[in-house]
């Protein structure tokens, strides 16, 4: 990771860590960067925070000034963005998006000519541009300053594909979308109501404030409420960028990434669509998915966590299938990121393919208690590092006795410290987890 860039884009507080000026800079940067040779276009895509409005003119600012070309896309999803940029002509994309912080954070995501996380060098050369270290880029002058284009029939073109991707009609299935009050708001419910699904929509009156807060995937129980309520057959939940998905069965009950993977996992092989019979997976994924993979004879893969990692690995192996826990489920086939709405809609083809409810298609993985804490901490190295910290989590691996594991990793996003555990019990996970968080409280790390 950068000094501005972390797995995930330059993400902060807006207008504290990350600010305007910053922004223009990049917009800046790319501009001339890519157009040394011809003509730069550059898609830019939002989500619904107050601070993305003033992101995209920033970037748009820069973009142009340079001599780009910048092409908005508006209020849409870090997938939309994607997929605009690997099938038609442009150098590059930006999605202005914080995912599944609060509303207050914002962040600058790049994409590369194929749609993918763009590569370290030029996340390098940004870098340097913004600490002054690589001296002034010249301004576009005359015909060769660029222009900003509305472009929302890329946005368009990416929900008609979406929507070309299901294999069956899904009439008669009543699906609650959580909309999380950011990307997806104006896109999910037009998909499914397309496909001929009844849609029941909440939380898709995005404020510019209320993005995240309360509902979405990080706050799965609202969506889980709403499908009990209502008796609904299925329910899925996007973060703010609508890049990953979290599912709730007819009961009510969450199906987590891990979850997904099983399902889509199980259904590829058995159609002859897991290429490698193999599915990439996070180190954070539970062990209950793994033993499940062994007995459906589907090898895995771990990466880092982030679904950069995850989507690299999968490139470099020809893998169909990977993802992340927290719902970034990747399907090479059709995508080159984490897609929440297409997550969605291949849920459904299981569900209608093999005539079984979300419910029963899950009950072949058995997901051990796991509990995840954080800890804002002033170093994320000094933290993780501190010897009487190792020796903490050393002690309780013992207490799990080989049976669980003990996760201690640094956020790739945030000052934060991420404790996991995975175990027979809650109740022993939440011990051993609160035990290495006191220890980095005790030797004064806590923020």
């Amino acid at each position: 990771m950068g000094k501005y860039f972390g797995t995930d884009g330059f993400r902060g507080e807006a207008n504290v860590d990350l600010t305007v000026e910053h922004a223009y800079k990049v917009g800046r940067f790319l501009g001339w960067y890519f157009g040394q040779e011809h003509k730069c276009k550059v898609v830019i895509g939002k989500d619904t925070r107050r601070s993305s409005y003033m992101f995209e003119y920033a970037l748009a600012a820069g973009l142009t000034a340079s001599g780009a070309d910048a092409h908005l896309l508006h209020v849409t999803t870090t997938p939309s963005v994607s997929y605009v940029v690997r099938t038609e002509d442009f150098d590059c994309g930006i999605m202005i998006s914080a995912s599944h912080n609060p509303y207050y954070d914002n962040g600058i995501k790049l994409l590369n000519g194929s749609g993918e996380k763009m590569s370290e060098d030029v996340i390098e050369k940004v870098e340097e541009y913004l600490d002054g270290k690589t001296g002034e880029i010249p301004f576009a002058v005359k015909d060769k300053i660029g222009r900003t284009t509305d472009y929302v029939m890329g946005r368009n073109r990416y929900m008609g594909y979406l929507i070309s991707l299901a294999t069956r009609s899904f009439k008669g299935i009543r699906v609650g979308l959580d909309c999380s009050n950011g990307s997806a708001w104006s896109m999910a419910k037009s998909i499914f109501d397309a496909l001929g699904a009844k849609t029941y929509v909440i939380n898709n009156e995005p404020d510019g404030t209320n993005i995240n807060m309360n509902c979405g995937s990080t706050h799965i129980e609202v969506l889980q409420q709403f499908v009990k309520d209502n008796q609904l057959d299925v329910g899925f939940a996007y973060d703010g960028d609508a890049d990953r998905c979290l599912a709730v069965d007819e009961n009510g009950c969450i199906v987590d990434g891990d979850r997904i993977l099983y399902v889509c996992g199980k259904y590829m092989k058995e159609n002859g669509q897991l290429d490698t019979n193999t599915v990439v997976t996070t180190i954070m994924s539970n062990i209950g998915l793994y033993k499940a993979f062994d007995e459906l004879g589907i090898s895995y893969e771990k990466t880092s966590v982030g679904d950069k990692y995850v989507y690299e690995n999968m490139a470099e192996n020809g893998h169909r299938l990977g993802g992340e826990q927290s719902g970034h489920i990747i399907f090479s086939k059709f995508a080159n990121t984490g897609d929440g709405i297409l997550t969605s809609l291949k849920l459904m083809e299981v569900m209608l393919e093999k005539k079984q409810s979300l419910g029963k298609l899950t009950e072949g993985v058995e997901i051990y208690p796991q509990v995840l804490k954080n800890i804002r901490v002033k170093s994320k190295p000094a933290a993780r590092q501190d010897e009487d910290v190792i020796a903490a989590i050393a002690q309780a691996e013992e207490k799990l006795c080989g049976d669980g594991r003990i996760l201690v990793r640094e956020s790739g996003t945030e000052p934060v410290i991420r404790v996991m555990a995975e175990a027979k019990t809650t109740e022993l996970c939440e011990q051993v987890v609160d035990e290495i968080i006191e220890v980095i409280k005790k030797k004064g790390h806590e923020a």
